[in-house]
Order: C-alpha cells, then structure tokens, then sequence
C-alpha cells in the first residue's frame, strides 16, 4: 500500500504544472485573494497542515522588499509571481539567498522571463525526481538509482537535495560577487 502511494505521489509529481505569467490574473487583487491563489497554484506541493502564505508572510516580503509595495493595498501577477517562486524557493534556500536569486534573475530577464525560467525548471525537477523513483518502484532500471536499494532512494533524493542547495547558493553568491564589482 505505501508502495502504491509514492508510486501516485510521484505521477502527480510529474503531471505537476505550474501557472504561466500569461495564466496569473491580469487585474488587481487583495491581499486575501492573493493568498487563496497562491495556495490554490501550490496545494499539490504541499502537505494539508503546511503552511504556504500567510499575511505575514506576505507583509515581511514586502519590508524585505522580496516583493514589490502593494498598490492601494491592491497585488497584481508580479507579486503572485514572486510569492510562487518564493514560497517554492524557501523551502531549499534562506529568504537573503532566495532575494539575492530572485534579484538576479530580475535584473537579467524581466519578472515574466525569469517566472516563466522558474517554472520550466521546477517542472523539469520534478518530473526527473518523479520518475526515476517510479522507475526503480516499478522494476525498471534507472541509470541514475539503479546500484541503489529502493529503501535507500529517499537518502539518495536527501543528499541531491543538499548538494543541489549547495551548488546553488554558491551560484548566487558569485553573481552577487560579481554584480557588487560591476563586472
């Protein structure tokens, strides 16, 4: 039975989809309605009892300036934009970490552009997790986790998780290197 279960939990990761800047809503919303969209585009992604946004949440992004100032207290698709992609970067990275990255990737191809990149990629991640650990559920051999017993594999998406992290973190530090000297 808990085989059956990650098996659809892992189809699911794969179906997975998340909205595009032209699928986010094009008028202006409160900051109630911000937070029931936001929950409704992640929910999958989630367990019932986690909590993905919240009001405070919301208001420390803003003094962060993780996300642009409301407007008559009014958000639009940018802000969902943002709260998508920090809601989902937050849980590898810390807020300095997922503003430094966010920053970057702004300043390079516009807040479209890089929602748009962040949503290809975390698809793509997804459906790579996804199926290599339905392949190895279901008894076909993945190059990737074939040398690994099935009990094993969530130590093995731990680790990938981690070095992932890593490898990241550094990457943004660089480029936030690199900004600061003008290169």
């Amino acid at each position: 039975m808990e085989n059956e279960k990650l098996k659809e939990f892992c189809r699911q990761m794969i179906a997975y989809r998340l909205p595009r800047w032209q699928d986010l809503p094009t008028f202006d919303i409160y900051m109630d309605q911000l937070i029931t969209l936001v929950k409704q585009y992640l929910k999958d992604l989630f367990d019932e009892e986690d909590v993905i946004i919240t009001n405070s949440m919301i208001n420390n992004y803003v003094k962060m300036e993780l996300i642009p100032k409301p407007v008559k207290k009014r958000y639009n698709r940018e802000h969902m934009a943002y709260l998508i992609a920090i809601t989902l970067i937050k849980q590898v990275l810390t807020i300095s970490q997922v503003k430094d990255g966010i920053d970057f990737l702004v300043a390079r191809m516009g807040p479209k552009g890089a929602f748009d990149l962040f949503c290809d990629e975390q698809e793509n991640a997804l459906q790579i997790i996804g199926t290599q650990v339905l392949e190895k559920h279901e008894g076909k051999v993945s190059e990737y986790l074939m040398s690994f017993h099935s009990d094993n594999i969530s130590i093995r998406l731990i680790t990938l998780a981690f070095g992932s992290r890593m490898v990241a973190k550094k990457m943004i530090q660089l480029e936030k290197q690199k900004e600061e000297r003008g290169s």
